[in-house]
C-alpha cells in the first residue's frame, strides 16, 4: 500500500518564551514602580518647595506689612475734644494698658471708660513721643464755604456797605460816638446802666448816599466773646480812645481782636475838646502796638474827634467810604441768604426775636433759616429805623420774626430749602450739641478728680441758675462766671434762660440746690411766692461788676475756714514742783500778753518745741485763775505732760480765722 503522509511537524517552543514571561513582567512592575516611586518624589519635593516658597512669601510680606506700618505709623494727632482712655489708645495705636500706665505716672487714676480732657490727652500723646498737632485741616463746612467763594459769579456782584465796629475801652465816647453819627435826638446813653452798653445792637447811618452799618460792642472786658464776635462780622474797626486816658486794657483787646481778624483801623482819638486832651501822647502809645499815624509815617488812618460837640465827625465818616472803596467791598443779592446774629431776646409780644447781619444774599419774609441749633420760617423783618420790609439786601442788620427758640449770639444763620431740611439740619445739630456737653461734663469730673487726687481736699459745687434780658448778656455772664476759678470750688450752670424769672426756675432751683441770678430781668410774683416757701435765694443785677463781686463773696463762704496762730502771752518757768507720784506744776513768771486757761500752749527748751498742748490747770497761789497778766507768778499744768524744766519758756497760743479776699 501506498504510506501514510507524513504528520506536520509541530513547531518547537522556544524555551526562553516560558521561561523569561515572568522575568519581564516583573522587570516591567519594577520599572513602573520605580517611575510612579520616582514620580511621588517630583512631587513630594514640588510640594517642600512650594511650601518653602510660601513660606518665603509670607516672611516677605510680612516683612512688608511690617515696614508699610512702620511707615504708616502714627506721627502726629490733632484733639478737638475730650475722648475716653480707650479712644485715646485707639487714636494713638498704643495699647490701653500702655496709655492707662503712662496716666498713673502723672499721677492721674483714670479706667478705660473714663473721660479725659484734651489738656491731659495732649499730655500722655507727647510723653508716648507722638507730637499734637494745634491745627487741622479745615471743617467740612469751612470747606464748603470755600468751595461756594470759589464758584462766586463776578458777574453778579453788587457793591455793599461797609460794615463798621466801634471798639474801645470803657467810657471812652463809644456809645456817645455813635449816637452823634446816628444824629438822634433821643440818647442810647440814657438807657445804658453803668456806662456799659449790655448788648450788641446794630444801625444803620447814610452819609453823601452812601449807606454805613455801625455795630456798637460793649466796653468792659467781661464781654471779650462779644467783642470777638463783632470784629468777626465787620469790615472796618473804628477804635476810640480817649485824648486825656490813653490806651487802656481794654483798647488793647481792641487792638489785639481788630488784627486777629485782619480788618483795617480807623483810629478815632476822642474828646479832645476836653482839658487835658493830649492827642500826640495817644498816637505815640499807638506806634507801640504797631499803628504808625499817617502823618508821622506810617499807613494807620487818625481822625482827631468830639463825639459830644460832633467836632471832625464829617473827616471820620469820610475816611470810612474811602477805606470801604480802596477794600472792594462785594457781595452777590441773588444767593440764600447768609450772614451772623448780631443779638437774640425774648420779647413778651414778640416772642423769640433775633438781630440778623444779612453778608451775602436776600433775606425774604417766608424764607427758611438756620442759626446754630435754632430754625425757623422768617414772619417778619423789622430794620433799625422800625419799618417793616419784605426782604433786606447784603450788609443790612433786620430783626427777625419766627424763630422756634433764641439762637445763639454769633452764630451764623442761612436760608434753606425746605422745612424738612431745615429740621434735618436743627436735629443734627442738636445731637452734636448734647455730645459736646457731655464731654464737657465729662471733663470737669476728671478735673475734679485730679484735684482730689493731688490732696487738695473735697471740692464743692455752687449751682447757679442764669436768666438774662438777651441772648448775649447770658453769655457774657456765664463766661465771666467760669473764670472764678476756684481749685476748691466748681462753678456750674444749671440752666441758661433768656427771660424773666418764673415759677420753674425757682423748682428747678429747689431741686438742685441753686441760686438763682438774674442779670437785666425782674421775678414774677408766682416765682417771688414760691421763693420764699422754698428758701430759694434769688439775686438780681443791673451791672456785671456788682454780679461777679457778689458771687465771688459767695464761693469765699463756701471754702472751709483758714486759721492762723496768734501768740497771747509768754511765761518763763522758774520751778518745778511735783505734786502726788508723777504730776507737775511749773511755777512760772508771765513775761508778757497773758496765759489762758484752755487754750492751746507750746513748750519751748533752749529754742526748740518739745510739746504742744492744752493747759490743764492754771493757779494764781492756791486759787484756779482764767487768766494771768504780765507781771505775775503762776502755776501752768499740762494734761498727759510732766517733763518741765526750769528755764522753759511756755507760749500761749489762739487761732484767728483768716479773711479772704480772692479766690486764689
Amino acid at each position: 500500500g501506498r504510506p501514510f503522509p507524513p504528520r506536520p511537524a509541530t513547531p518547537e517552543k522556544p524555551e526562553s518564551i516560558g521561561k523569561d514571561k515572568p522575568d519581564r513582567l516583573k522587570a516591567a512592575n519594577k520599572n513602573e514602580f520605580l517611575k510612579k516611586k520616582d514620580r511621588l518624589k517630583e512631587l513630594e519635593d514640588l510640594k517642600r518647595e512650594k511650601q518653602a516658597e510660601q513660606k518665603i512669601q509670607a516672611k516677605l510680606l510680612k516683612k512688608k506689612r511690617e515696614e508699610q506700618e512702620l511707615a504708616e505709623k502714627i506721627t502726629e494727632v490733632y484733639f478737638d475734644s475730650q475722648l475716653t482712655v480707650g479712644e485715646l489708645a485707639e487714636k494713638l495705636n498704643f495699647s490701653v494698658a500702655e496709655v492707662v500706665k503712662e496716666l498713673m505716672m502723672s499721677g492721674i487714676m483714670a479706667t478705660v471708660n473714663q473721660t479725659i480732657d484734651i489738656a491731659t490727652a495732649k499730655l500722655i500723646t507727647e510723653k508716648l513721643g507722638l507730637t499734637v498737632i494745634e491745627e487741622e485741616v479745615k471743617s467740612e463746612e469751612a470747606e464748603t464755604e470755600v468751595v461756594e467763594k470759589e464758584i462766586v459769579d463776578e458777574t453778579k456782584l453788587k457793591e455793599r456797605a461797609p460794615i463798621v465796629t466801634i471798639m474801645g475801652h470803657v467810657d471812652h465816647g463809644k456809645t456817645t460816638l455813635l449816637d452823634s453819627i446816628r444824629k438822634s435826638k433821643q440818647k442810647i446813653v440814657t438807657g445804658e446802666v453803668g456806662g456799659i452798653t449790655q448788648s450788641i445792637g446794630a444801625y444803620t447811618a447814610t452819609v453823601n448816599n452812601k449807606k454805613i452799618v455801625f455795630i456798637d460792642t460793649p466796653g468792659h472786658e467781661a464781654f471779650t466773646a462779644m467783642r470777638a464776635r463783632g470784629a468777626q462780622a465787620t469790615d472796618i474797626v473804628i477804635l476810640v480812645v480817649a485824648a486825656d486816658d490813653g490806651i487802656m486794657p481794654q483798647t488793647i483787646e481792641a487792638i489785639n481782636h481788630a488784627k486777629a481778624a485782619k480788618v483795617p483801623i480807623i483810629i478815632a482819638v476822642n474828646k479832645i475838646d476836653k482839658p487835658g486832651a493830649d492827642p500826640d501822647r495817644v498816637l505815640q502809645q499807638l506806634t507801640e502796638y504797631e499803628l504808625v499815624p499817617e502823618k508821622w509815617g506810617g499807613s494807620t488812618i487818625t481822625v482827631e474827634v468830639s463825639a459830644l460837640q460832633a467836632l471832625n465827625l464829617d473827616e471820620l465818616l469820610e475816611y470810612i467810604l474811602l477805606v470801604a472803596e480802596i477794600e472792594q467791598l462785594k457781595a452777590d443779592p441773588t444767593k440764600p441768604a447768609t450772614g451772623v446774629i448780631i443779638e437774640s431776646k425774648l420779647d413778651k409780644g414778640k416772642g423769640a426775636v433775633a438781630t440778623f447781619l444779612v453778608l451775602e444774599g436776600t433775606l425774604k419774609v417766608g424764607d427758611f433759616v438756620v442759626a446754630g441749633t435754632v430754625g425757623g420760617k422768617v414772619r417778619a423783618l423789622i430794620n433799625d429805623m422800625g419799618e417793616r420790609l419784605h426782604k433786606v439786601g447784603p450788609s443790612t442788620p433786620v430783626e427777625v420774626l419766627g424763630l422756634t427758640e433764641i439762637p445763639q449770639s454769633g452764630d451764623h444763620f442761612k436760608v434753606v430749602k425746605s422745612d424738612k431740611l431745615m429740621k434735618e439740619i436743627m436735629t443734627e445739630r442738636k445731637n452734636n450739641e448734647k455730645i459736646d456737653r457731655f464731654e464737657a461734663m465729662g471733663a470737669t469730673q476728671v478735673k475734679r478728680e485730679m484735684l482730689l487726687q493731688t490732696g487738695q481736699g473735697e471740692t464743692k459745687d455752687l449751682n447757679i441758675i442764669i436768666k438774662a434780658g438777651t441772648n448775649g448778656a447770658a453769655e457774657a455772664v456765664t463766661s465771666s462766671l467760669h473764670q472764678l476759678e476756684s481749685k476748691q470750688i466748681f462753678v456750674k450752670v444749671v440752666h441758661l434762660g433768656i427771660g424773666d424769672i418764673t415759677e420753674a426756675d425757682v423748682m428747678l432751683a429747689s431741686a438742685s440746690n441753686a441760686i438763682i441770678v438774674g442779670f437785666g430781668v425782674k421775678e414774677d410774683q408766682n416765682a417771688l411766692r414760691v421763693s420764699q416757701e422754698e428758701g430759694v435765694l434769688i439775686r438780681k443785677y443791673e451791672i456785671i461788676y456788682q454780679l461777679l463781686e457778689d458771687i465771688e463773696k459767695t464761693m469765699l463762704g463756701l471754702l472751709e475756714p483758714e486759721y492762723k496762730e496768734i501768740e497771747v502771752g509768754t511765761a518763763e518757768v522758774r520751778q518745778v514742783f511735783t505734786v502726788g507720784k508723777t504730776s507737775k506744776i511749773a511755777g512760772c513768771y508771765v513775761l508778757e500778753g497773758k496765759i489762758i486757761r484752755n487754750k492751746e500752749a507750746k513748750v519751748f527748751r533752749g529754742g526748740k518745741e518739745i510739746f504742744k498742748g492744752l493747759i490743764n490747770q492754771l493757779k494764781r497761789f492756791k486759787d484756779d485763775a482764767k487768766e494771768v497778766n504780765a507781771g505775775y507768778e503762776c502755776g501752768i499744768s499740762f494734761d498727759k505732760f510732766n517733763d518741765i524744766e526750769e528755764g522753759d519758756i511756755i507760749k500761749v497760743l489762739t487761732k484767728e480765722e483768716i479773711i479772704r479776699h480772692s479766690l486764689v
